[in-house]
């Protein structure tokens, strides 16, 4: 993503504090500014961290601003109205933030910055969608801490995947040569240890923590 954009950096943020206005902050979980990532973290956030925590509640437009001392922006896409300005000129580099809204943990912006970039309405849109992937998997990678590898036996995971291809407890059973009790019994501890409502959603969790496929 970095390289497509012609960008210099790029980090990650979060917003942490969801559902608490007072307690709402933006948080960098990576970027590869190095040995300078606190000053130029700080120094975004600072610039405009309120100003992001507010436009993720009501739109998800990219955010877009100028390096200090520069007029002109080669960020800006005139009469596409595909991305917001931000006001003033504070930071030393120009970029664009992508916000990203996947639910209380999942909200943040994934954000590039540089000298020379140069953005096309085809690039914006298509940069947007992978800053949403990026987000999706930081979310299953925290899932994934929070679940222990062993936790989901071999028989647990084999009847989820077979659930998930679209086999009833009957069939399974029938596949794996046991009972439909212990079928359902497989299932049922699965979805309990994925910390999921019903089979549907312990399905979608163990595909996107990469159980199954």
């Amino acid at each position: 993503m970095q390289r497509a954009l012609n960008a210099r950096n790029f980090a990650v943020f979060r917003v942490s504090g969801s559902g608490l206005p007072n307690k709402r902050k933006l948080v960098c979980e990576m970027e590869n500014w190095g040995v300078s990532a606190a000053e130029h973290c700080g120094a975004f956030l600072q610039a405009y961290g309120d100003r992001l925590l507010n436009h993720i509640e009501l739109s998800l437009l990219p955010m877009i601003w100028k390096s200090r001392g520069h007029t002109e922006t080669r960020l800006s896409i005139k009469g596409s109205g595909m991305t917001v300005l931000l006001d003033g000129q504070q930071l030393s580099f120009e970029g664009i933030a992508f916000p990203v809204r996947l639910g209380a943990l999942g909200n943040g912006y994934v954000a590039f910055a540089g000298s020379a970039m140069d953005l096309s309405n085809d690039l914006v849109i298509d940069q947007h969608v992978r800053s949403c992937h990026v987000m999706m998997d930081l979310l299953a990678m925290d899932e994934r801490r929070s679940i222990p590898a062993e936790s989901l036996s071999e028989r647990e995971v084999a009847c989820l995947q077979l659930a998930g291809d679209g086999q009833i407890s009957e069939e399974i059973a029938e596949r794996l040569g046991l009972s439909v009790h212990t079928v359902n019994a497989y299932l049922g501890s699965a979805t309990i240890k994925l910390d999921a409502v019903n089979r549907i959603q312990a399905i979608a969790k163990a595909i996107r923590l990469g159980f199954i496929h």
